[in-house]
């Protein structure tokens, strides 16, 4: 699925048609950002997947598949949409690049609009998220390193997700080095207090601060609460 879709990129720049400089680098995005993925075990995945499942989501996933992206902000919540929603608000897509790539284990890199199917979800538990495993790391790396082929010098790549172990930022940095960011402000936060800050920060238009993988602090303290956002006024 993944490997499919960054072949195609990469034909797209080496084959026999090649773009003039100009159209190339009005294609070329600005920032590209690496979603973390969900627990594809997890009790509102066995929900989704049921065949006794009679909600709309869960018709339309076992009749014509859903876009990974509503899948996954389905089991998520409000981490995972926050993502979605931060990824939409901020990322450079281009003519040949989507924003956002949401990891997906066993399967690399794929874009949020995929349409997948409850077979695809059932592959996904199969596979442990973690570095050590080849069959989650290898297809992330084969992924990644097609993908940067397709990048121009100056695209950010920014991970949303977990910096606080090496599950995605070892195979990740061994690809992007310095390149490789993260928001400085995951530090120390829940999921859940992410996925909020994400979503805030889409809604206001208001950047996190965006710092290299390599050098950061992963570990901190848990920051303050977000304050509530101001009640809107209702009109007469």
């Amino acid at each position: 699925m993944g490997s499919t879709i960054l072949k195609a990129l990469l034909e797209h720049h080496s084959g026999s048609q090649k773009l003039d400089w100009e159209i190339e680098q009005r294609s070329v995005p600005r920032r590209i950002f690496l979603l973390s993925p969900v627990n594809a075990a997890g009790v509102r995945a066995k929900m989704i997947t049921s065949d006794r499942a009679k909600f709309q989501l869960a018709v339309q996933l076992r009749e014509q598949g859903l876009p990974l992206g509503d899948l996954f902000s389905f089991i998520s919540g409000l981490y995972f949409r926050g993502k979605m929603a931060y990824a939409d608000a901020f990322g450079g897509a281009s003519s040949i690049t989507p924003s956002a790539y949401v990891i997906m284990a066993g399967r690399g890199l794929i874009p949020p609009h995929t349409i997948v199917r409850p077979e695809d979800l059932k592959k996904l538990s199969g596979v442990p998220i973690d570095h050590r495993n080849a069959r989650f790391r290898e297809p992330l790396e084969r992924d990644a390193s097609a993908l940067l082929k397709t990048l121009g010098p100056d695209c950010e790549v920014v991970l949303l997700g977990s910096i606080a172990t090496p599950k995605y930022v070892e195979p990740l940095l061994g690809i992007f080095g310095e390149r490789l960011l993260f928001p400085s402000e995951f530090v120390g936060r829940g999921d859940m207090s992410r996925g909020g800050l994400m979503l805030r920060c889409a809604r206001e238009n208001v950047q996190l601060t965006y710092v290299p993988v390599a050098n950061a602090q992963r570990h901190g303290p848990r920051p303050p609460k977000l304050p509530k956002p101001p009640r809107r006024k209702v009109r007469d």
